[in-house]
């Protein structure tokens, strides 16, 4: 897709009062979130993009020796997120993408569903547009972009250690698990299918369907995770070939719901169990 195929649309129907901050403490009666989000969201409204904070810190990223399902690249490790960053409180639904981009390239469709068959590099290209269309209302020094493995895995933990976000573990490899049932759709109770964004409990910090749903791109190409502390890891080696999406689908079972589950193909690929969410992150 070319990005200046679409400028002149795009720049041409902004709304000037589009973006708001709100306190997520107060949301609107019909907001899934007020139980449990008490961070503030920056807020597209034409789009309904709904941004969450996540603060500077650390984590333990990857997963530990006696975690159900691990693999052997899920090193355990320390990450320090040494800048604040947003993510979307949901998936990017097919009503969102089709708003920017202007087609609906999902195979499951619904407009609260999450936008599928969607490629890592047309999701950087959703995010560049973002970073056209909304230029002059993003916060000063970030930008719109996917967020790394190590921003996702932080997101989606929300200060657990646990397999899953919700503080629980999965119980078994392949069995219906009521712990992934209430955090996620996958193979148990999907009908193999996707789902309506935010249908499922939220994490610590408001945000929805890191496990199940879709896998989600994220910004890294593949590699092993090191074997001693870091801060603000990314692989930019595009020589690795393959890039990385993380959270699970519909399809999977308990062990690719994980927190720590990971995987990956080219980045030209498109799936109907792969979309994507975005964040804001710090220009470095």
């Amino acid at each position: 897709m070319k990005i200046n195929k679409f400028l002149t649309v795009i720049l041409s129907v902004f709304l000037f009062s589009s973006i708001v901050a709100t306190d997520a403490a107060n949301p609107p009666k019909n907001n899934k979130s007020k139980k449990n989000n008490t961070k503030q969201v920056f807020t597209i409204k034409e789009i309904n993009l709904e941004m969450i904070d996540c603060p500077a810190g650390s984590f333990m990223m990857g997963s530990p020796e006696n975690e159900i399902g691990k693999y052997t690249d899920e090193i355990y490790h320390k990450v320090n997120i040494s800048k604040p960053f947003k993510i979307s409180k949901y998936e990017i639904t097919q009503k969102q993408y089709e708003a920017i981009i202007g087609y609906n390239p999902s195979h499951f469709k619904g407009t609260s569903k999450p936008v599928e068959k969607v490629s890592w590099k047309e999701a950087q290209d959703f995010c560049e547009i973002l970073n056209m269309k909304y230029e002059k209302y993003i916060p000063k020094g970030y930008k719109f972009d996917l967020p790394t493995e190590a921003q996702w895995e932080y997101a989606c933990r929300a200060g657990t250690t646990t397999s899953l976000n919700s503080g629980k573990n999965i119980t078994s490899r392949n069995e219906a698990c009521p712990n992934v049932d209430e955090v996620a759709w996958y193979d148990k109770n999907s009908k193999d299918e996707t789902h309506s964004v935010g249908q499922k409990k939220p994490n610590a910090w408001g945000i929805y369907d890191m496990h199940g749903n879709v896998w989600e791109w994220v910004k890294d190409y593949y590699n092993w995770y090191p074997e001693t502390e870091v801060t603000d890891p990314v692989c930019n080696n595009a020589e690795n070939l393959i890039t990385m999406f993380r959270g699970g689908s519909y399809g999977n079972d308990n062990c690719g719901c994980r927190s720590a589950a990971r995987c990956y193909y080219y980045p030209d690929s498109q799936y109907e169990y792969v979309g994507f969410r975005v964040a804001l992150v710090p220009i470095n």
